[in-house]
């Protein structure tokens, strides 16, 4: 069995379909279908039920799948170990970054780190903190940074702890409140978040049905500036992390702080727990570490 089918067989599953897997390995639809029949043929039965609306595993597919998951890890980490007998004169890291946070809290890190260490190849995947943490629980990244809290399958070290700011047009209602305001506060206004795979919309999601409400959904976006012109020409209200709204806000919109219990952006960084922590992953965390807060 080759590392490189059973590698091609976890993606079509974890993507649905062979045409999502060939995007993901960079590979023609046609090389995918061959790569997994040709697995099948060696086990001797088949592993994917194929069908107009994707795929779907046989009982064989599933033990194949989750096997392989583990195979596919230990042998990364095998190679891993290998490579760090030339210490970090070489190596790579493999770390998930997501949009929201990733300019003020990581670019400082990044600088310091390709300083010290320019012989490591960084890989960088910059996705929403769900997408992250899926990758890293397939070992496809060794670090993430996500929001907290996470699963216990996960260790982890805080990065950083920001109060939410409401952000919304100068002429709402709420604009020139004199102090903090809640969820509850806005229930009457739509509301703008981010894609379906950030950590955000949970805690803001979250919060409101503690307050006893689903809120209005206007629109959705994956970038930042883009939410915050939407908020800004009224459209709705939208939310972001103190800092973040202040190093990124060009345009008129109001910013009102937001008290709200357990809804304090935490930003930490995962890695699985009881696995190998490759030797550039822990340099990472060692630099990122000697950072004030």
């Amino acid at each position: 069995m080759e590392f490189r089918t059973l590698r091609v067989f976890v993606e079509v599953v974890r993507a649905g379909g062979f045409s999502a897997a060939a995007g993901r390995v960079h590979a023609t639809q046609s090389t995918i279908s061959k790569a997994v029949r040709q697995l099948e043929d060696e086990i001797g039965v088949p592993l994917l039920n194929r069908g107009p609306a994707g795929v779907t595993l046989t009982a064989a597919g599933r033990i194949v799948f989750q096997r392989g998951q583990a195979l596919l890890a230990d042998r990364d980490t095998l190679m891993t170990e290998l490579q760090e007998l030339a210490g970090l004169r070489r190596g790579l890291l493999r770390i998930g970054l997501p949009p929201i946070g990733s300019s003020e809290l990581f670019a400082p890190v990044f600088t310091l780190y390709r300083q010290r260490y320019p012989g490591v190849d960084i890989t960088l995947v910059e996705h929403g903190s769900d997408r992250l943490e899926e990758l890293l629980r397939a070992s496809e990244i060794d670090l993430a940074a996500s929001l907290l809290p996470v699963s216990d399958e996960f260790d982890w070290r805080p990065v950083h702890r920001d109060p939410l700011v409401a952000l919304m047009a100068p002429d709402a209602p709420l604009a020139q409140s004199p102090g903090p305001i809640t969820l509850s506060d806005l229930r009457a206004m739509p509301f703008i978040l981010f894609d379906s795979g950030f950590a955000l919309n949970r805690i803001i999601r979250a919060a409101c049905t503690r307050h006893g409400f689903e809120p209005e959904v206007t629109a959705r976006s994956s970038q930042i500036d883009f939410i915050i012109r939407l908020a800004a020409a009224g459209l709705g209200v939208a939310f972001l992390p103190r800092l973040i709204a202040r190093a990124r806000v060009h345009v008129p919109v109001a910013q009102v702080p937001l008290d709200e219990p357990s809804t304090d952006w935490v930003m930490a960084t995962l890695w699985r727990r009881g696995a190998y922590l490759p030797q550039a992953a822990r340099a990472w965390l060692e630099i990122a570490a000697s950072r004030p807060d």
